[in-house]
Formats: structure tokens, C-alpha cells, sequence
């Protein structure tokens, strides 16, 4: 019966996003369908409440923050000093500037700790420089998709403090122990960029003329303003001065005030960046309003419960444990954004982790990497939606793009099985 209603619901929601219905309405329309036919609850007070719980969040202030710190580094010349300060170095490597959104979401992870604020920030700096350089829009926003996982990943992460705290697992530890498979995995992302270019090395624009050593370093200078802000947003979340919201303020009034230095500051650009990042929050909010009113429509239905219950009763081996969980989390990631998968799933699934002699530790980052992967999985990948807003693109094909880098996630989670210290390496250090 689970199996129907669930057949059912991925249906209409396929039917009603194929209808052209805004993606935040047509996640309202369909768990309005799912609590109005198989819960007996109140669907209309329900609804308000959750869709208000969900965007009075104060730890969901920092998204706009963070999307409004890019908007006014895109329209001011520190986006493209960043590209003058980094294409020196990257020029000789196959892929070029393509790079550049492995690196940007790799640095900007450690400030936002979202996924989908990394994805904005750095698409609004990269993808308009990548295209007037001439890079093809395929693996530009591919690798962007990808790339802005990373800020589930590299701490400081939402959805780690989430499952430590459902898990009653050391948050530090596993703060640390994102770092390392975080880096791997931007290493991957990178290594797939070379690939790709040394197959298709027509599609990438000629390098600028090859510079010394002394004029790579002179041309850095372009990074310091970027670098300073980096390092003051970084400082005042790890030093505990500030909170991750208050921290995107800081980087907010920082953009401002270096942006105003360079010139290129006025009152109509200013507008014009605050008006941007509205629209782009609203857009995010209203999916992040659908997909926690969904979220509670599966919880009252039971599916996720159901689904859990009936993987710890199959009693596999370790490995085909791992593997069914990854089948499983995606399929979640459907319907579901990464903390709600987290919140519903996790109470449910631990007795038979343990069982199965998983750390807890190593858990919780692979339910970081799987839910990563559905962050670019239809229909429901917050990242496909964040690029669909700025690139006007259909979530299909942004999700198309992303498959390879979507590939390589597996990869780094079976990586992190065999290899395990890749991922609680740095934790025991800190236990010692």
C-alpha cells in the first residue's frame, strides 16, 4: 500500500511540475493531496503553521545574506579580479578557468555551510565570466551543480549540527571529519574537469599569454580583496566572535565597503543587488515552504518510517547495507530536502547501523555525501533549482550536466567505506 501511495504521489508530482506550476506550489499542491487523501489531520492549519515555521527560521537568515554578499560582488569588479588573480595559475592546467567553481565552492563552503547559498554565490560570480570567456554552458553549469554540494560538506554544516544532535553525536568531530572526504571530493570534481577538457580540448578557450613566476604572484594581488573577506567571514565564525548569520552579515557590510573602495559601487547597482538576491531568496523560500509542508505530508503518512523500518528487516551485509541506503536516500531526495530526510529517517535507521558496526561518525558523513546527490537528483535538488533560476535552463537538462560529477559521489562514498580513515583520521587526532 506504501509502495502505491508513493507511486502515486512521484506521479502527480511529475504531472504538476510538467504543467509549468511554480516547483514551491507544485510541492504545496501535491502534499495537499497527500494529507487531504491518506491523513485524517487538519490540512489547512497544518500547512500555515509549517510554511511559517519553515521561513521564520533565524538560522535561515543567513541564505539571504550570503545570496546578497554575491550579488554585490557580481556586480562590482571583485568578481573578476578574483578571475584576474586565479587565471594565472589555472591557465596551464586542462580546463582552465572551469576550475574556478571547483575552487570558489570548495573556499566558500567553509563560510556559508549550505548548499544552496554556495551554489548562488559563486554561480552569480563564475558562470557570467566562464560565458564571456567562451566557456561551453554544459560543463560550466555541470560543474557548478556539483560543486555547490560542497557546502553541505566542508564545515561549518547545518545538516552535520542536525545529525549530531538526532544521533547524540560529537558535532566537532564531525565537523572534522567532513574536511578531508571535502577536499576529495574537490579534488574528484577537479580531476573530472581535466578529463573532460583533454577529450575536448576545442571547447576550451586558448590560454592568455604563458607568465613568469614573478608575474603570477604579482597578478595575485587581484585576490586580496576576496581573500580579506574570505578570511574575516572564516575568522569570525571559527574564532566564536559570530554566528554563521551574523558572520553573512559581516560579509554583507564587508562587499559593501570594498566594493564602494574600488569604485564601482552607486546607488543603482546597489538597487539593483538587494532587488536580485529578493528574488532569488523568494524563489528558494517558497520551494523550502513546499518542501517542508511535504515533508510533514510524508511524516503523517508514514512513508519514510515505513521505508526505514522495512531496510532494517532485510538483515544485509555491511556493504549491501551502504549500497541499499544510497538507493534509498536518493529516492528520498525526490520529495525531500537533505535536513527533513535527516530528521525523519534517522531515529529509525540507527539500531541497524550499529548493528551492522557502522561508526556513527563515518554515518553521519556519508549521509552527507547521499544527501549531496540529491541535491542534483529531480525532482526535488535544490541546487538544480538555485542554476534554474539563473540560468533559465530546464531542470532536466541542469541535472543532465551534473550526472558525471553526480557519478563521482558515489565514488568518494564507496571510497570513504573501503577506506575509511579518509573520513575519521582528523576525529582521532582530536580524540588522542
Amino acid at each position: 500500500m506504501d509502495v502505491i501511495i508513493a507511486l502515486g504521489l512521484i506521479v502527480v508530482l511529475f504531472a504538476v511540475l510538467g504543467s509549468g506550476l511554480w516547483i514551491g506550489l507544485s510541492l504545496l499542491a501535491v502534499a495537499l493531496v497527500g494529507m487531504e487523501l491518506f491523513t485524517n489531520r487538519p490540512v489547512g492549519d497544518s500547512m500555515m503553521l509549517t510554511i511559517w515555521g519553515s521561513t521564520s527560521s533565524w538560522t535561515l537568515t543567513a541564505l539571504p545574506l550570503f545570496l546578497w554578499m554575491g550579488e554585490i560582488l557580481f556586480r562590482s569588479k571583485l568578481s573578476s579580479s578574483m578571475f584576474k588573480g586565479l587565471a594565472p595559475w589555472l591557465e596551464r592546467l586542462p580546463g582552465r578557468l572551469l576550475h574556478v567553481n571547483v575552487v570558489g565552492c570548495t573556499i566558500f563552503a567553509a563560510i556559508s555551510g549550505s548548499s544552496a547559498a554556495t551554489c548562488a554565490t559563486i554561480g552569480k560570480i563564475t558562470l557570467p565570466e566562464l560565458k564571456q570567456r567562451g566557456y561551453p554552458e554544459e560543463i560550466s553549469v555541470g560543474t557548478l551543480a556539483g560543486a555547490g554540494t560542497l557546502g553541505l560538506l566542508i564545515p561549518p554544516s547545518i545538516i552535520m549540527i542536525v545529525y549530531g544532535v538526532a544521533a547524540n553525536v560529537s558535532i566537532s568531530k564531525l565537523f572534522l571529519a567532513g574536511v578531508i572526504p571535502g577536499l576529495l571530493l574537490a579534488a574528484l570534481f577537479m580531476g573530472y574537469i581535466v578529463v573532460w577538457a583533454l577529450f575536448n580540448k576545442d571547447k576550451v578557450p586558448a590560454p592568455d599569454a604563458q607568465l613568469s613566476f614573478a608575474q603570477k604572484l604579482y597578478a595575485s594581488r587581484h585576490l586580496i580583496p576576496v581573500v580579506s573577506l574570505i578570511v574575516v567571514v572564516l575568522g569570525a565564525i571559527y574564532s566564536g566572535i559570530a554566528t554563521a548569520t551574523e558572520a553573512a552579515a559581516l560579509g554583507v557590510a564587508g562587499s559593501l565597503i570594498l566594493a564602494k573602495i574600488e569604485g564601482s559601487l552607486n546607488w543603482a547597482r546597489f538597487k539593483e543587488g538587494l532587488v536580485a538576491a529578493c528574488r532569488v531568496y523568494c524563489m528558494i523560500g517558497l520551494i523550502l515552504a513546499g518542501a517542508a509542508f511535504l515533508t510533514l505530508a510524508m511524516g503523517f503518512i508514514g512513508l519514510p518510517r515505513h521505508l526505514a523500518e522495512f531496510i532494517g528487516a532485510l538483515h544485509l551485509s555491511p556493504f549491501a547495507l551502504m549500497l541499499l541506503l544510497i538507493v534509498f536516500f536518493i529516492l528520498l531526495g525526490c520529495f525531500l530536502d537533505g535536513i527533513s530526510m535527516v530528521v525523519l529517517t534517522i531515529a529509525v535507521l540507527l539500531p541497524t547501523v550499529e548493528a551492522a558496526g557502522f561508526d556513527l561518525v563515518w554515518f553521519g558523513i556519508f549521509i552527507v555525501l547521499v544527501v549531496e546527490m540529491a541535491q542534483i537528483t529531480p525532482p526535488v535538488g535544490f541546487n538544480l533549482f538555485v542554476l534554474q533560476g539563473m540560468t533559465r535552463r530546464e531542470v532536466t537538462w541542469i541535472a543532465r550536466t551534473a550526472l558525471p560529477l553526480f557519478a563521482l559521489m558515489i565514488v568518494a562514498v564507496v571510497m570513504t567505506y573501503f577506506v575509511p580513515d579518509v573520513v575519521l583520521w582528523l576525529p582521532r587526532q582530536m580524540q588522542g
